[in-house]
């Protein structure tokens, strides 16, 4: 075997963000081989190493009657942040990587797009399950090729 050494910082245990739980399995360019989706989750069919990864599209729409003041608001309130997890047998979630976007809002903008993209190698084990949760799910674009996300084996 390959030598491998990642290294994190201290685990989290506190869920953040919003489940996407309405990923396509198999229309389009989507597909499951040997792998379960359940309510947003892959879930492992062999222990082993995975490269997971996942991007999430944001599309803001700015609302035509809100007024100026309510737009700050919301800008200045606004992250965009993409976290993936996995369950385990142990009771919390395990937070494996998350990922935000930090950008100048424009001004008299009618909307703003942002993609987040991040991928990673992890040990995970038999029935192990992994699934993404965002800052904002309602921003959140799911069309094809906009959001996605994924596991492989790689050894």
């Amino acid at each position: 075997a390959l030598p491998i050494s990642p290294l994190a910082g201290p685990a989290s245990r506190k869920l953040q963000g919003q489940k996407i739980r309405n990923w396509e399995p198999q229309r389009g360019l989507a597909f499951l081989h040997s792998v379960e989706y359940k309510d947003g989750e892959l879930i492992v069919p062999k222990t082993g190493l995975y490269y997971i990864y996942g991007q999430t599209y944001f599309r803001y729409w700015e609302a035509a009657d809100s007024s100026p003041a309510d737009s700050l608001s919301v800008a200045r309130n606004a992250q965009m942040v993409q976290y993936i997890y996995k369950n385990t047998a142990y009771p919390e979630p395990i937070l494996l990587m998350k990922n935000t976007r930090t950008i100048c809002w424009a001004k008299n903008r009618e909307y703003e797009l942002h993609s987040i993209y991040q991928g990673g190698v992890f040990q995970l084990n038999y029935r192990d399950r992994i699934f993404v949760t965002v800052s904002n799910v309602s921003w959140v674009d799911m069309a094809a090729g906009s959001s996605f996300f994924g596991a492989f084996l790689v050894s």
